[in-house]
C-alpha cells in the first residue's frame, strides 16, 4: 500500500489526508483512497487531519495542537470506549506529550490507553499495528530499548510493509548498540518511504555512524520538506545539534534560534542555546536560554549541563541546587517508568559517589548496552580508580566496529585522560587532541582539563633519523 502512495503526487495526499480529518488511523498510516487526476488544485489539509496525521507517524506536533488532539479523543472514548483505533492514537499522542514535556508522569497514562487498544483489538488484520507501534514509541521514550525491540519486532511480523514500525526499532537497536541492525532496518525504511520523517531518521544513523555531511544534507532535505513549522524546528533543532558536535558555533546557534522562532516551545533548542552561548561567552544569554529550557522541559540532562556551566564560572552553590534538582527529576522520572541511570550514572562519576555511578552503569550495561553507556560506563570506572577496566569500554565507545564510528568530542576526551592515568602518553596525547579538534567547546569544565593534561603531556619525543647516532 505504500509503496502505491508514495507514487501519487503530493498534492493528493494531502487532498485525502483532509477527506478523512477527524477519523482514527490504523496503524499510524493513512490509508489513502485511489483517485484520478483532476486539473484542480487540492485544498490544504484541515489542523484536525494534519496532527491526527502527525502524531500517528511520529512527527512533531505543536503543542497546543497536541493537547488539543488529546482533549477530543479523550471526549471520544468516553462516549466510544470500543474503539480501538482512537485508544491508538490517544495512547500515541501521551507518548509524543510526555516527551515533549519531559513530563513522565503521561507514560502511564499512555501505556494504559495503548494496552486498552490491544485488548480491544488484538486479533485480525494487522493485529493492531498502530498500538504495537505506540508501545515500541513509549518503550524507546523509557529508555527501555529492549521492550522496545520486542514490540517493534511485533510490529512489524504484523505488517512487514508499514513504515512506521521501522522508526522505533531503529532507535531501539542504536540504544542497544546494535548499529548495523539499525542501518539494516533504515534501508528497509528507505526502500517503503521517503519524506522529511524519514530523512531525519536516516540523519541520525548517519550521524552515528560518523558520515556528518551526510547526516547534515538529510536534516536540511528534512526540514525544507517539512509541512508544519513545529516539524521544520525539531529538524533545525536537530541540525544545530550536528553543527555544534563538530564545534561550529556560529551555525549551530543560527538553527537553534531559528527552531525557536518557528516553535517556541522547543525546548531542546533552548538548551542548544544555552550551550552555544555559553562557549561563544555570552553567559548572561546561556543562563537564560538555559532557565527557560528548564522552566518548560525540566530533562535531568539540562539540569546537569547548567549546573556544570555555574561550576565553571565558580558559582559553587547555584551548581549544587542543580545537582539537587537532577536527582529530584530523575526520581520523577522513574516514578513514570523511566530510565535515568545514564544521566545520573554520569553525575556521580563526576559530582558524586564514582563508585555508586560504577555500580548503576554496570547495571545498566546489562539492560542496554548502547555507546553511550559504555562511554559513561567507562569514565566511571576511572574516576572511581579502576583504569584498566575503563580503558575497555572507551574503547569501544570510540571502536568503529563496535561503537557505530560517531565523532564525539567526550568520548574522546574520556579515552585520553584514561590513557594519560596508564602513562600511554601517545595515545593520550592523540585523543585529547582529536576531542579538541572534533569540538574545541565541548564542555565548559572538562576542556580545560584537556588543554591542561595536554600541557603536561607536552610534545611528542622528536624521531631521531635512521642511520644517525
Amino acid at each position: 500500500m505504500e509503496n502505491q502512495d508514495e507514487r501519487r503526487p503530493r498534492r493528493t495526499r494531502r487532498a485525502l489526508i483532509a477527506s478523512v480529518a477527524g477519523c482514527a488511523v490504523l496503524g499510524g498510516v493513512l490509508m489513502l483512497l485511489p483517485s484520478g487526476s483532476t486539473g484542480t488544485r487540492a485544498p490544504a489539509p484541515a489542523p484536525e487531519a494534519q496532527v491526527l496525521a502527525a502524531v500517528t507517524t511520529g512527527v512533531p506536533v505543536a503543542l497546543p495542537d497536541l493537547a488539543v488532539l488529546i482533549g477530543e479523543r479523550e471526549a471520544h472514548l468516553r462516549a466510544r470506549p470500543g474503539d480501538a483505533e482512537s485508544w491508538a492514537v490517544l495512547g500515541a499522542a501521551y507518548v509524543e506529550q510526555g516527551r515533549r514535556t519531559a513530563d513522565a508522569g503521561y507514560y502511564p497514562k499512555a501505556e494504559k490507553a495503548l494496552r486498552r487498544s490491544l485488548k480491544t483489538r488484538d486479533k485480525g488484520a494487522g493485529g493492531n499495528a498502530a498500538a504495537l507501534d505506540g508501545m515500541a514509541a513509549l518503550a524507546n521514550a523509557r529508555r527501555d530499548f529492549r521492550a522496545a525491540r520486542r514490540w517493534g519486532e511485533a510490529a512489524l511480523k504484523a505488517d512487514r510493509k508499514r513504515w512506521t514500525a521501522y522508526p522505533p526499532l531503529i532507535d531501539a537497536y542504536t540504544g542497544l548498540g546494535d548499529h548495523k541492525a539499525a542501518k539494516r532496518t533504515l534501508d528497509r525504511l528507505l526502500e517503503l518511504r521517503s519524506g522529511p520523517a524519514v530523512l531525519a531518521r536516516a540523519a541520525g544513523v548517519y550521524r552515528d555512524l560518523g558520515r556528518r555531511e551526510d547526516a547534515a544534507a538529510a536534516l536540511s532535505d528534512a526540514a525544507a520538506g517539512a509541512t508544519a513549522q513545529a516539524e521544520r524546528a525539531a529538524y533545525t533543532e536537530r541540525a544545530g545539534q550536528l553543527a555544534w558536535e563538530r564545534g561550529d558555533l556560529e551555525v549551530a546557534l543560527r538553527h537553534f534560534q531559528e527552531a525557536v522562532r518557528l516553535d517556541p516551545d522547543q525546548r531542546a533548542a533552548l538548551a542548544g542555546q544555552g550551550r552555544t552561548l555559553a562557549a561563544l561567552g555570552r553567559t548572561t544569554e546561556a543562563l537564560d536560554a538555559y532557565r527557560m529550557a528548564l522552566a518548560k522541559r525540566p530533562c535531568p540532562e539540562y539540569a546537569l549541563e547548567l549546573g556544570e556551566l555555574y561550576e565553571s564560572l565558580g558559582l559553587a552553590q547555584a551548581a549544587r541546587v542543580q545537582y539537587d534538582s537532577l536527582r529530584t527529576r530523575v526520581r520523577q522520572a522513574a516514578a513514570g517508568g523511566v530510565d535515568e541511570e545514564l544521566v545520573l550514572g554520569r553525575f556521580e562519576a563526576d559530582h558524586g559517589d564514582p563508585k555508586a555511578a560504577v555500580r548503576r552503569l554496570r547495571a545498566e550495561w546489562r539492560r542496554q548496552p548502547g555507546i553511550a553507556v559504555a562511554d559513561a560506563r567507562g569514565w566511571a570506572l576511572h574516576r572511581a580508580g579502576e583504569h584498566e577496566e575503563a580503558l575497555r569500554y572507551a574503547r569501544i565507545a570510540t571502536d568503529k566496529v563496535r561503537g557505530g564510528g560517531v565523532r564525539s568530542a567526550p568520548y574522546a576526551f574520556h579515552l585520553g585522560m584514561i590513557e594519560r592515568e596508564l602513562k600511554l602518553s601517545g595515545p593520550a596525547r592523540r585523543h585529547l587532541q582529536e576531542a579538541l579538534r572534533i569540538n574545541p567547546y565541548f564542555s565548559p569544565v572538562r576542556v580545560p582539563v584537556a588543554k591542561e593534561a595536554l600541557a603536561a603531556l607536552g610534545e611528542p619525543p622528536a624521531v631521531q633519523p635512521r642511520g644517525l647516532s
